[in-house]
């Protein structure tokens, strides 16, 4: 049978792969009888079949299944075709595009049922629930007041909440200023639910926040009733992730709390506050802190007290214990007003029967000792003894809350009793510096950090009694696995070094540098380098400088990652001992070169990374044989495949090729640089930088080894380099162009980049007027303005923008230089000034920005009044970007013609009929008056008439 199921035969037995698998006869009849009956499908598979008819096409709706009914179509042929390998190969479901043509009549025909709601961006199903009642299609006449109230708050909501940004702005002031026709029970009964939406997202929760913010400040007492709810919906904000959402719910709270006053609060906290669940113990703790702060904290240390001692609940203890927590995280340094009563407060916590009320107490006060660091002892001295004798009690968690808690109040103590509590204390900790809980360790990295900076700690007590124990339990490969812990490891360490000295600690750090596993070497190599950073190497002998310098260069040949704290470590080493390293240079170029030949590309550019690094400290020693040699060997690896290494190697070159004499380089310049231009064309970013900036190292120090043809060669590479995206590109070509044009003049460069100007991207014309104004900067002005001038002919909008823009930079670069050429560009920029493009004008009114304020007090005055009779009737520009950069051009004319010449454009204005007149000048007025008030008194009109004199002036509108 060629079609459908063949049955098999029942001797068949050699291509078996299992045991035989037979159904029953009943089953068997009745597929074969299915298959009879449906011609059509025939060739289907039964499985196949089954599996389409629970797709989710065949269940669709009428709505979803006329937007599909093509894919399904084809969908449907295609599976005819192909038979399914397995039952697992049928297509899954994809969620079908939109169209935006189909969003937007979706969006026309839900608005179009909602009357007065124009301008609404989106409707969401959720929606139609909340604003049901704006559905509604009965006329506003056959309304109750009460109806009519509510659709009215809900047409205004909805706008804020979908509406475009102009009916959003409108929407807010008409409730703002309406809140008062519409009732509290009202108001809440909309918004509320509205927050409490699932699918609301961020921003319309910030809108509507931001509405409730604004009704709690025009409604005042009135929203007592209401503080329950409105706490309800407003107190999760304190735990958000996002900062700008917990300040946001601060703010509601605060202004809740000033509205509505302390008893209120109060009564609406105090359910919570013994409430079993702890999210909502939690939430309560941090609405009283915000609270506090906004009533005073003074005012509520009564109900604080009588939470903290409450014979009811251990909750409500543990609940008082964090609200003072959480006021202290809130206030920071400001708790010292109130320190030794909220310590009065919580001081029984730490013997409380109850062991989260006793951790909740420790980690509090140590939340209070931090916050008043350097002041504040006295009022811990009532809570040292039954601390102490906690810690000598408790274990485990608690034992780590009490540690934490006596380490941050040690600082606060004077020298003679902080000595003491500390050598008492490190007996306990070395206990634990085997504890296999990772908690305890991170609390025993903490103390010692702590207590290290202790003044009577001493470096003999740290290396016979911490040291040995905290590098053998400490120093171990299970606590380079953890980040948090590696991290707190090193910074541990770092503090130790400053007591023991950098030999000590280099010493110790040996052999993890030489260890197998390479996260501990990489922990080994951060803590040697912030080590060395930080107390240098002065305290090494050659035996340990020769050790490290030996361990450096086995972690360097064994790392496999590319983890730059390899050169960084090595780098710092190396600038450390400086001209010490002498000795061992010669090992460490051996290693470079070998590495440079490897097969891998990631120890090839390590390799290239080091020789970097060690490029100073070998120009230091006085290596030059040896400088010419890399050189070489880095020239001759120019083919390199890899962009990662390649740029490695070119960075290299570029750093020999800044210490070494050009006149003594090998290979020569002229050699490098024809090799270096089709490199150029390579798009990877690491590679176009340093490529630019060995070419600018060349152009700024021996230019004249290259011939001017290979200049200008370059030169047209380059121009590719200001289409790039990255910024540090963009700059390092602009740098290097004005490079090139001192050394070969800035005719042929100038003809490059103005031809530049004619093309149609943005992002080039803009980098190519840079470059230009960086010419002019190099070559003077006098080289440049005449070319510019004379292409500003060309009818091209493109160019004269261009052009435009290039003078503003250069204008901006040459600084004082703009007084020679003043008179000079004037009639360009009254070309420019009185053009129909607004561009041109924007850009010509930064050109006369830069030379008012380079050509304030030079005596060109009367050019200046001439561009301000021009920039003065574009004051009535609407452009945001034009009006910006008109009135920042007014404002340094201001300068440059003095204030008074300038207030008599503007006394005029500042009572025109006109509104639109009038705001423009007292726009302009305004900025003037923040700037130069003091010089505008002289200035003020004076009435005619003698027997009286009036300043109307006198405040700024």
């Amino acid at each position: 049978m060629s079609d459908g199921i063949a049955p098999m035969a029942e001797n068949d037995t050699q291509h078996k792969l299992a045991g035989q698998y037979s159904i029953s006869t009943d089953l068997k009849a009745k597929i074969a009888s299915d298959l009879i009956e449906n011609d059509d499908e025939f060739a289907k598979d039964e499985l196949q079949k089954r599996m389409e008819s629970r797709s989710v096409y065949s269940k669709a709706d009428e709505y979803h299944r006329k937007r599909l009914v093509g894919r399904q179509d084809s969908t449907n042929d295609d599976l005819q075709k192909k038979k399914s390998k397995s039952r697992w190969d049928v297509q899954s479901y994809t969620l079908p595009d939109e169209s935006q043509t189909l969003e937007s009549d979706v969006v026309e025909v839900l608005t179009a049922s909602i009357p007065c709601a124009e301008n609404l961006r989106y409707f969401k199903e959720s929606d139609r629930l909340l604003f049901a009642q704006t559905l509604d299609k009965k006329s506003i006449d056959d309304l109750s007041p009460e109806e009519k109230s509510k659709r009215t708050l809900l047409l205004l909501l909805l706008k804020i909440k979908n509406g475009s940004t102009s009916a959003r702005k409108i929407a807010m002031k008409q409730l703002t200023n309406k809140v008062f026709d519409f009732s509290p029970q009202l108001i809440f009964d909309c918004i509320l639910p509205i927050l409490l939406d699932k699918t609301l997202e961020d921003h319309e929760r910030y809108l509507m926040i931001k509405v409730m913010d604004r009704v709690l400040y025009r409604l005042g007492p009135t929203v007592k009733p209401f503080v329950k709810s409105i706490l309800v919906v407003i107190s999760p904000l304190l735990i958000d992730e996002d900062e700008v959402a917990r300040t946001t719910g601060q703010e509601v709270i605060t202004n809740l709390a000033s509205a509505t006053g302390m008893a209120t609060m109060l009564l609406a906290i105090r359910p919570d506050i013994d409430n079993e669940d702890e999210y909502i113990r939690n939430m309560a703790a941090r609405t009283f802190a915000v609270v506090s702060k906004a009533l005073g904290v003074k005012q509520l240390l009564p109900f604080i007290n009588a939470v903290c001692h409450s014979n009811k609940s251990w909750r409500a203890r543990h609940t008082g214990v964090r609200m003072v927590q959480q006021i202290a995280i809130l206030l920071g340094p400001g708790i010292l007003r109130n320190l030794p009563a909220l310590i009065q407060c919580i001081k029984d916590g730490l013997t409380d029967e109850h062991t989260p009320v006793k951790m909740m107490t420790a980690n509090t006060l140590t939340t209070l000792a931090q916050n008043s660091y350097l002041y504040g002892i006295e009022a811990f001295n009532i809570i040292l003894e039954p601390l102490w004798k906690g810690i000598r009690r408790h274990r485990g968690k608690l034992l780590s809350s009490f540690l934490k808690c006596l380490a941050g109040i040690i600082p606060l103590m004077d020298p003679e009793y902080a000595g003491y509590y500390t050598h008492e204390l490190m007996t306990i900790i070395q206990r634990n510096f085997n504890s296999p809980d990772d908690e305890m360790k991170k609390t025993v990295l903490i103390v010692l950090q702590k207590c290290v900076r202790i003044e009577n700690v001493t470096p003999e007590f740290l290396r016979e009694s911490v040291a040995p124990s905290f590098f053998q339990n400490f120093w171990i490969r299970r606590i380079a696995l953890d980040r948090h812990l590696n991290k707190m490891v090193v910074y541990t360490t770092v503090i130790l070094s400053e007591k023991l000295g950098c030999s000590y600690v280099i010493d110790r750090l040996l052999g993890p540098l030489k260890d197998e596993a390479e996260p501990f070497r990489v922990m080994a190599l951060h803590g040697v380098n912030r080590a060395v950073k930080l107390l240098g190497t002065d305290d090494l002998d050659d035996r340990q400088e020769a050790r490290l310098v030996d361990a450096l260069l086995i972690a360097f040949q064994d790392q496999d990652s590319d983890d730059p704290v390899i050169f960084r470590g090595f780098g710092t080493v190396a600038s450390s001992l400086n001209t010490r390293m002498k000795p061992f240079l010669s090992p460490i170029i051996s290693t470079i070169l070998n590495q440079l030949k490897h097969k891998s590309q990631t120890i090839r550019q390590n390799a290239a990374d080091l020789c970097t690094v060690m490029i100073p400290i070998l120009k230091n020693c006085k290596e030059m044989e040896i400088l010419n040699k890399l050189n070489i060997i880095l020239y001759e690896s120019l083919g390199e495949v890899y962009p990662e290494v390649l740029g490695s190697i070119i960075k290299c070159m570029s750093s020999i090729i800044a210490v070494v004499k050009l006149d003594k380089l090998q290979p020569p310049v002229n050699q490098i640089l024809p090799t270096l231009t089709p490199i150029l064309r390579n798009k990877h970013p690491k590679v176009q930088i340093n490529v630019i900036r060995l070419i600018g190292n060349v152009a700024e120090r021996g230019s004249t080894y290259v011939a001017p043809k290979e200049w200008m060669r370059i030169c047209f590479a380059l121009l590719e380099m200001l289409k790039s995206p990255k910024k540090r590109i963009l700059r390092t070509a602009n740098d290097t162009f004005g490079y090139i044009a001192k050394a070969i003049g800035p005719q042929d460069i100038l003809v490059v980049l103005l031809n530049n100007l004619k093309i149609q991207e943005r992002q080039s014309r803009v980098s190519t007027a840079v470059a230009i104004g960086i010419v002019a900067e190099t070559c003077g002005p006098y080289t440049v303005i005449p070319a510019l001038m004379n292409e500003y002919k060309t009818p091209d909008t493109n160019v004269k923008n261009g052009i435009l823009k290039a003078m503003t930079f250069m204008f901006e670069y040459i600084g004082p230089l703009s007084q020679d050429h003043i008179y000079l560009i004037t009639p360009l920029l009254e070309d420019a000034l009185t053009d129909r493009d607004l561009v041109h004008r924007q850009t010509a009114a930064t050109v006369v920005k830069h030379l008012a304020l380079h050509c304030a007090g030079t005596g060109t005055e009367d050019a200046f009044i001439h561009l301000l009779n021009l920039l003065m009737p574009n004051i009535y520009e609407t452009s945001p970007h034009v009006i910006v950069r008109i009135l920042e051009s007014l404002e340094a004319v201001s300068y440059a013609v003095g204030t008074g010449p300038f207030m008599n454009y503007v006394w005029a204005g500042l009572f025109h009929p006109a509104k639109k007149v009038r705001k423009a000048f007292w726009k302009l007025y305004n900025n003037i008056y923040i700037q130069q008030v003091d010089a505008m008194v002289p200035y003020y009109p004076i009435d005619t008439n003698e027997d009286s004199m009036f300043l109307p002036f006198n405040h700024v509108l």
